[in-house]
């Protein structure tokens, strides 16, 4: 079993803005959807710009979450799965959500803080 990181979500109310100003920092290209903006770096994992109309920036580190997740890549949804648990991690979605022959979709997890993150099928 292979886990890799393949994207870093951050949630914004301004799709445009908030992807203009990493693409600032970090170059790259960027493809725009109506809900997501990805932007893609040598090097680096891609940064994905969610659309989150009710976004409310965090306050951290003296007050609410960072609001990002990590999505990582696997080859193998259960034994990852089993992974996730055994490390302390915790299920916020039915493991229903991928399909146990063709192993597509994702699950979505909170670590031990609460912190989301998805395994998603290669």
């Amino acid at each position: 079993m292979n886990l890799s990181l393949t994207s870093l979500i951050v949630e914004a109310a301004d799709l445009d803005s908030e992807s203009s100003f990493w693409h600032r920092l970090l170059g790259g290209s960027i493809t725009k959807t109506a809900t997501h903006h990805f932007l893609q770096t040598d090097g680096f994992p891609v940064l994905v710009i969610q659309h989150a109309p009710g976004h409310e920036a965090p306050q951290w580190p003296d007050g609410a979450s960072q609001q990002m997740h990590l999505d990582l890549a696997t080859d193998d949804v259960g034994t990852a799965d089993n992974k996730v648990l055994d490390a302390g991690g915790r299920r916020l979605r039915p493991t229903d959500d991928v399909g146990a022959s063709d192993q597509q979709g994702s699950r979505v997890y909170a670590s031990p803080a609460g912190h989301p993150f998805c395994l998603r099928s290669v």
